[in-house]
């Protein structure tokens, strides 16, 4: 199950941006060519997966709405083929923070995770030698 689909993407870019990003054949078409969209949001979700796969259950039964806003603005990213704005630009490397940071576990969505792997007990555990130096045995020396 893709996190974008393509009307997502019209909705929040609009039809224009997409056609002018996608029409890339020797004849301009004026239509958004789908295979060049599917090929992007299926890179989009190899991206997502690979940080969300260490802490939730893929794939997911439903996807989160800060998921598809993440997969949205990675894959109108991809979808430019020469320097996209600054504003696309700026959302690409935001998205990529906030994926950092759920696959670290600071964000946290509202669906069935894996416990991440911890160490047994809560606290800093200390393990001392026997101290072969002592009173005894250091008579004459204190």
């Amino acid at each position: 199950m893709a996190y974008a689909a393509q009307d997502d993407l019209v909705t929040r870019y609009g039809q224009d941006l997409l056609v002018e990003l996608t029409d890339r054949g020797e004849e301009p078409t004026g239509e958004i060519d789908a295979d060049v969209v599917a090929k992007a949001i299926s890179g989009t979700d190899a991206l997502i997966d690979g940080h969300l796969q260490g802490r939730y259950v893929l794939p997911m039964a439903e996807t989160p709405p800060l998921i598809r806003e993440l997969a949205e603005q990675i894959t109108i990213y991809k979808l430019h083929r020469y320097t996209p704005s600054e504003l696309i630009k700026d959302e690409h490397k935001a998205a990529l923070a906030t994926l950092e940071k759920i696959a670290k576990g600071t964000v946290r969505l509202p669906v069935a995770g894996v416990e991440p792997a911890t160490q047994p007990g809560n606290g800093v555990r200390v393990t001392d030698r026997e101290r072969p130096l002592t009173a005894k045995n250091l008579k004459g020396f204190i």
